[in-house]
C-alpha cells in the first residue's frame, strides 16, 4: 500500500486536530503543541520528522515508523515502541516525560535520553549499547537481558540493575548510583 506523502509542513494545535490527521508518509515535518493522546499512528510513516511539546499518551504505534524522529518536550505515557516498524527506528528524546513505556527486543544502540522521565519504562531484551542517559529518571525501569555494553548513566539516578542478568562491559556509573547495582543483594549500604 502506497501512503501520500506529507512534506515540509509545520503543524501546531490550531492547524491540526487529531480527527483529520491521515494517514500518510510524513516527511521533514514539525507538530508543534498538538494533543495525540489516544490516537492511532497505526502504518503511520514518519521521516526526520519533530514532535515538540506534544502530548502522544497511549497512542497506538503499531508498525508505526519513526526514522530519525525527534521528541522534545513532549508527554509520551504508555507507548509500546516495541510494536513500532524496525526498519530504521532511530529516535531521540529531550525533557521527555515516557513513564510506563515499552522499549522491549528494541535497538536502541547510541541513543541519547536526555532529561526525561523513564519511571517503570520497559528495555527487557533491548540493546542500548553505547547510549547515553544524560541526568534521566529511571526509578522502576526493567534492565532485564538488556545489552547494556558502553552505556553511560553517570549523571542518572533512580536505576536499579541487576548485572548478573545484563551484558554491561565498560558500562558507565557515578558513584552515587552504584548501590542502584546492589539491590537484589539485600545489603544495607550507608554513608
Amino acid at each position: 500500500m502506497t501512503l501520500p506523502l506529507i512534506s515540509d509542513k509545520i503543524y501546531n494545535k490550531s492547524t491540526i486536530l487529531p480527527q483529520e490527521f491521515i494517514l500518510g508518509e510524513y516527511e521533514n515535518c514539525q507538530f508543534q503543541n498538538c494533543d495525540f493522546s489516544s490516537f492511532s499512528f497505526k502504518d503511520f510513516k514518519f521521516i526526520d520528522c519533530s514532535f515538540d511539546g506534544c502530548n502522544l499518551s497511549l497512542i497506538n504505534l503499531n508498525q508505526c515508523a519513526f526514522r530519525d524522529v525527534k521528541f522534545k518536550d513532549c508527554k509520551m505515557l504508555g507507548l509500546r515502541f516495541d510494536e513500532c516498524n524496525d526498519f530504521g527506528f532511530n529516535i531521540s528524546v529531550d525533557n521527555c516525560i515516557l513513564n510506563h513505556s515499552s522499549f522491549f527486543k528494541r535497538k536502541l544502540k547510541k541513543m541519547t535520553f536526555l532529561d526525561s522521565k523513564l519511571e517503570e519504562v520497559d528495555f527487557t531484551q533491548s540493546d542500548l549499547s553505547e547510549s547515553i542517559f544524560l541526568r534521566c529518571n529511571l526509578l522502576n525501569a526493567s534492565f532485564n537481558q538488556t545489552n547494556l555494553t558502553k552505556t553511560d548513566f553517570r549523571t542518572s539516578f533512580n536505576y536499579s540493575i541487576n548485572l548478573e542478568l545484563n551484558i554491561h562491559k565498560k558500562a558507565k556509573f557515578n558513584f552515587d548510583g552504584v548501590a542502584g547495582l546492589l539491590n537484589q543483594y539485600d545489603i544495607i549500604i550507608e554513608n
